[in-house]
């Protein structure tokens, strides 16, 4: 597995997003999960991407199942600030100092770790100044608990100021070949500040792996079902997008997953995609994607078959959330 650089933190060049194994893409199967971990770090792959808000509580304690014993193998990057109850209701976004400081310590009780390599803020809570929010996450990092602070959905200007707190290492986003948004918004801005960029859903949510043809696929839990991307019209227009991307895959010989990983790695040295799966079959499709390489005019002809803005309807049901 080939590494890169984000921030002062080395990773593999691609993660492993976990949260899927846990909630939100239908039923999962825990000793399945577990081998697929295992056969990410047998691979090479270094950085493993949790939340607390996943299950909830459950993901963490699948995760750090999982690395028992192999912790010098991973990079373990988990997120706090989506709180949630035990049965799964949602309390609200909360970047208070007192609750970054409980929700680390819970983290770490729940992954058997005494520290995490890399800290998110998951959401920005707009009721909290960033620089209280990134002062006790700095306070983590003086205490040892936490190695380094990453952001996620943030803003210019709150990367900015929390940068100017505490070094940021990462900004984790949503960005894809149907989610271009970052580019003119936040890349920027990471250049300039030295900051890694981790995109999360980077296959589109599993749209752009080209299985996805109709909202009867999904399971009845799975979130998907109730997404503006993947509903009516929304949904005809954006498979349009996927046949394009496909018939270049064709042509590549590769599958339409690999070539929207592919892509991705190719949009700088700085970007670490994390891939979900909760297979290991999916798992070794997306690690095929290191190996693609896409030339000059691939690359220009990728950015004609899927331009920023060409894909239908918001990422949420609620942007609200979203740091703008």
């Amino acid at each position: 597995m080939k590494t890169r650089t984000i921030g002062q933190l080395t990773v593999s060049a691609l993660g492993l997003g976990c949260m899927g194994m846990s909630e939100f893409y239908g039923e999962g199967n825990e000793q399945e999960s577990i081998a697929t971990i295992h056969d990410f770090l047998d691979a090479g792959g270094s950085l493993l991407d949790t939340a607390d808000m996943y299950g909830p509580f459950t993901n963490e304690k699948l995760v750090g199942h999982a690395i028992a014993g192999r912790r010098e193998d991973v990079v373990l990057a988990t997120k706090f600030g989506n709180e949630r109850r035990a049965d799964g209701s949602w309390v609200g976004i909360n970047g208070r100092p007192e609750y970054v400081r409980s929700a680390c310590d819970a983290s770490l009780q729940r992954l058997g770790v005494d520290h995490i390599d890399l800290y998110y803020q998951h959401r920005v809570d707009k009721t909290v100044p960033i620089e209280d929010t990134v002062g006790a996450m700095a306070e983590l990092v003086q205490a040892g608990k936490v190695r380094h602070l990453g952001l996620s959905e943030a803003s210019a200007d709150t990367i900015r100021r929390a940068h100017a707190v505490h070094p940021i290492t990462a900004l984790q986003t949503e960005y894809s070949l149907w989610e271009r948004e970052p580019e003119t918004k936040v890349f920027p801005v990471l250049a300039e500040l030295g900051i890694g960029f981790v995109p999360y859903s980077p296959l589109g949510r599993g749209f752009l792996t080209g299985q996805i043809r109709s909202v009867d696929d999904f399971a009845d839990d799975d979130f998907r079902k109730h997404s503006p991307r993947f509903q009516g019209e929304n949904f005809t227009r954006n498979l349009e997008l996927v046949d394009r991307v496909k018939e270049l895959a064709d042509r590549k010989q590769c599958t339409p997953g690999q070539l929207a990983l592919a892509w991705l790695l190719a949009q700088g040295e700085h970007i670490v995609p994390i891939p979900g799966t909760k297979k290991r079959e999916r798992l070794r499709e997306n690690l095929g994607a290191v190996d693609v390489e896409l030339s000059q005019d691939e690359l220009q002809l990728l950015d004609q078959l899927a331009p920023a803005g060409a894909t239908a309807g918001d990422r949420y049901p609620n942007m609200s959330t979203i740091d703008t």
